[in-house]
């Protein structure tokens, strides 16, 4: 989950506070790559960059999530469940599954002034007690994070996300044996927030080693991302793919007015309509969702809805 960072170049402390003091205006820059916040070893600076920049897709994702994980439970008739969070960063869409928490008690929590000179250890302490007071009762589920950006992995074990990290390009190279045993028992994946869509080779080779499972996939993409390859390969891999009944959504803020207007014209390109939604100033994501076929149910009949509440 790559995107934003503030560019004001000041000391950490400083730039955290100016991150929050001037969030959601476009006079205090945001860029849209940003490595050197992505793979730090606690994940307060990247937290406090993405709440300046109006993030909000793991708000309305994880409702979806946890809606998917329930129905997913119900068909297969199982208590506990496999769930990789593929490009998972700092385990923002396994945390909000995993836990009784939302987008905003967590974008909040890094508001603290405290946070601005903690060390890492004393961030991953805190946040380990944090995870642990709000984990769902009964919770039993496995959680694995997949993602090249290993120090991001090990916080999210750390802290309790996770129960297995894997820092592998799997754009690149095949899995593992270590996460090939995972995949191999994969329920569900799940992808929240990439600026790409999920890469399709990566996709592959997750979907390949998971074969036995024949596990369900969820992903939020931007509107206006080439998504038809990776799409593709969900349907090759035997997995009905629709868009799930959850009207499109805010991602970011767009950095500039060039941004928005090339994000206009590859929604628009791509069959979108704007007016309302990339118009109005943000990235908009929408959900999709791919089952064996034999698995397919009406959204509409699952006891827990896939829409968020309304987010502040």
């Amino acid at each position: 989950m790559r995107e934003v960072a503030d560019l004001s170049g000041q000391p950490r402390s400083e730039e955290r506070k100016n991150m929050i003091e001037n969030e959601g205006q476009r006079e205090q820059k945001i860029v849209t790559i940003f490595d050197d916040i992505y793979n730090l070893p606690d994940c307060s600076t990247y937290y406090r960059a993405m709440d300046h920049a109006g993030f909000r897709t793991a708000h309305h994702a994880a409702a979806a999530f946890r809606a998917v994980l329930a129905e997913l439970k119900r068909v297969r008739g199982v208590s506990d469940a496999c769930i990789v969070d593929f490009a998972s960063g700092y385990g923002i869409g396994g945390a909000l599954t995993r836990h009784r928490i939302t987008l905003n008690d967590v974008l909040m929590r890094y508001r603290d002034d405290w946070f601005d000179n903690a060390t890492p250890e004393a961030v991953i302490a805190a946040d380990r007690d944090w995870y642990a007071g709000h984990r769902r009762p009964g919770e039993a589920d496995t959680y694995v994070g997949i993602d090249i950006a290993e120090k991001a992995l090990d916080y999210a074990k750390a802290v309790g996300i996770f129960d297995q990290v894997f820092a592998e390009n799997l754009q690149a190279d095949d899995p593992s044996a270590g996460l090939s045993q995972a995949l191999a028992v994969t329920d569900l994946v799940i992808e929240c927030g990439s600026v790409a869509h999920m890469l399709p080779a990566a996709l592959a080779r997750v979907l390949d080693g998971a074969r036995g499972r024949a596990p369900w996939v969820i992903t939020a993409p931007i509107r206006g991302n080439d998504t038809a390859e990776a799409l593709k390969v969900m349907q090759e891999n035997g997995l009905v793919v629709e868009k799930l009944g959850v009207p499109p959504f805010r991602h970011r803020r767009f950095a500039d007015d060039d941004e928005q207007a090339r994000a206009i014209a590859n929604a628009e390109a791509r069959g979108h309509d704007t007016e309302g939604f990339e118009t109005e100033g943000y990235f908009h994501a929408q959900l999709f969702l791919a089952r064996p076929e034999g698995e397919v149910t009406e959204v509409s009949a699952w006891p827990e809805s896939p829409r968020a509440a309304p987010s502040a």
